[in-house]
């Protein structure tokens, strides 16, 4: 199906597929970005750091009507949408856009041709780093499926246009079309290729997944969920693993395959020792750093928040070292849950039962980091973000759910989930669990190793925690015993418990006793 939906009277204002460098000169030629002394190129979003949620609406109409989650989705009207449309036209019109024809999935059985038209030549820059560029032959004969149309200069009109606020995005499913007004933030365009990738996959027979995924050299793969900030990047860029893909995935019926062509790595505090192969990329010419301060060196300062603790690199895979160059691999062998538990309730990983991973990963418990949403204060914030990424899933939560808990069972799937938060106390009083812990028990996790070490089963939520594990202090294995106050422990899980056991209620007709019983909280009670 080709999408021919937007279109300009004005074809000479229209840059198609022009190179990176090109993009970088025309960037820094119009005063959108400027270098760092390490080539990287560095811009300021504004007053938008980070997704504008709230501005994110989806066209209601007989296509969509039983198929979206209204629940999680907003709806706009096709007259509002259509004339939002044509004041996009009016006001691309008198501007120069770049285009770029992208692919979104590696596998090209289930690939959709992407067109972008970008107000900003960086903005084409960082969308060519994180969808796939096709080849000289596939681009003489593309044809754009889904189109994305980023004009932050155009201010929307609420009573006109039918939203909230002077920014929008607006999301047309069925003429595979998404509008995006009044934002300079970069992950916007990524978002909404991702939103419409999670409504179509399913049809497809694949499951969409937010996710990084890597592969072990022997063949075996392992994906990872979870929101921004709580380690997909990190702890997927591992040197001795080969690296998939940082966010977006699907899961078809041949293996895992990334959806995109690039990382977009959040850079707040970034070490060079703790994470050399992010560090190393994000130092790199052609780079796009957002919002990140330089010093009196031109040099990236990554300690430096000013502007947001959303400072992010965008670069393409083929900067990462061990990067697959196909971005595809079979069925994994472990699924990886990552939660930044602020409360310092969840131990530092644990292992899943079927019925808990689907529990889990519909509960979608963690911590929103500082930043990552408009409005956001200077803490994390403790949420539940069902799949794992609930703003951009279009679907019931339920039809992903089932499609995941098939494929565990059908490729007999270990399950593990993984607390990157606190430790020793709740946020502001605990600490970051050490990432050097977390990383030892991945890998015994991913290896294998650590199913055969001693478990306990835990008091509050039931699932299986291992008690040792060689070169991790055990301590750090049995949260209640990393707070001075243990009183003040119970206490901080029981209410993390009943948080859980709320959330989930509005879930519960969807699924089936087995994943009922998998909540926590019984043997709390009884306590």
């Amino acid at each position: 199906m080709s999408n021919e939906t937007f279109s300009l009277s004005v074809p000479s204002a229209v840059r198609h597929n022009r190179p990176l460098v090109e993009l970088i000169e025309e960037s820094i030629r119009r005063g959108e970005a400027h270098f760092a002394s390490t080539g990287a190129l560095v811009v300021e979003t504004g007053a938008h750091t980070g997704r504008s949620a709230q501005d994110k609406f989806t066209i209601r109409d007989e296509a969509t009507e039983q198929t979206v989650w209204w629940d999680n989705n907003k709806p706009i009207t096709r007259k509002h949408f259509d004339t939002l449309l044509e004041d996009f036209k009016a006001h691309a019109s008198s501007r120069e856009l770049f285009v770029q024809d992208l692919f979104a999935g590696a596998d090209s059985n289930h690939r959709l041709n992407t067109r972008i038209f970008a107000e900003f030549a960086w903005h084409a820059a960082f969308i060519r780093h994180l969808l796939r560029r096709p080849s000289a032959a596939e681009l003489a004969t593309f044809k754009p499926e889904f189109t994305v149309v980023n004009l932050p200069s155009f201010r929307a009109d609420p009573a006109r246009h039918g939203c909230r606020t002077e920014t929008v995005i607006a999301c047309d499913f069925t003429r595979r079309l998404v509008l995006i007004g009044g934002t300079s933030y970069a992950g916007e365009t990524k978002k909404s290729v991702f939103s419409f990738l999670n409504y179509l996959m399913p049809e497809r027979g694949v499951m969409p997944m937010h996710c990084s995924a890597n592969v072990s050299k022997d063949g075996d793969s392992a994906v990872f969920f979870g929101l921004s900030g709580t380690g997909k990047t990190t702890l997927s860029a591992d040197p001795s693993r080969i690296l998939l893909g940082d966010d977006e995935h699907g899961w078809s019926p041949e293996g895992v395959f990334n959806f995109e062509g690039g990382c977009y790595a959040k850079t707040i505090r970034l070490s060079q020792e703790a994470e050399p192969q992010i560090w190393a990329a994000s130092n790199q010419f052609g780079t796009v750093l957002e919002n990140v301060i330089l010093n009196e060196s031109g040099e990236p300062d990554f300690n430096d928040g000013r502007l947001t603790e959303n400072t992010r690199s965008a670069y393409p895979l083929e900067f990462i070292a061990n990067a697959s160059p196909t971005g595809t691999a079979g069925h994994p062998r472990n699924i990886v849950m990552l939660c930044a538990d602020a409360f310092g309730v969840m131990p530092p990983i644990a292992k899943l039962t079927p019925s808990q991973a689907m529990y889990h990963f519909l509960s979608g418990y963690t911590a929103k980091v500082a930043g990552t949403e408009k409005g956001m204060g200077n803490e994390p914030q403790a949420t539940f973000s069902t799949c794992f990424g609930a703003p951009f899933m279009p679907r019931h939560p339920s039809a992903y759910g089932n499609m995941l808990r098939e494929l565990i069972a059908k490729h007999n799937v270990d399950c593990w989930l993984v607390n990157t938060g606190w430790t020793g106390g709740k946020f502001g009083v605990g600490h970051r669990m050490p990432i050097k812990a977390t990383r030892a028990l991945l890998n015994a996790a991913l290896s294998g190793k650590l199913k055969s070490q001693p478990m306990r089963l835990d008091p509050a939520f039931g699932f299986e925690v291992p008690t040792a594990l060689e070169g991790v202090d055990p301590k750090i294995l049995d949260p209640r015993e990393t707070w001075a106050d243990k009183a003040a422990y119970d206490v901080q899980a029981r209410a993390l418990v009943k948080m859980f056991k709320d959330n989930f209620a509005k879930f519960e007709q969807h699924v089936d006793a087995d994943v009922k019983a998998a909540a926590p909280g019984i043997r709390v009670a009884a306590e």
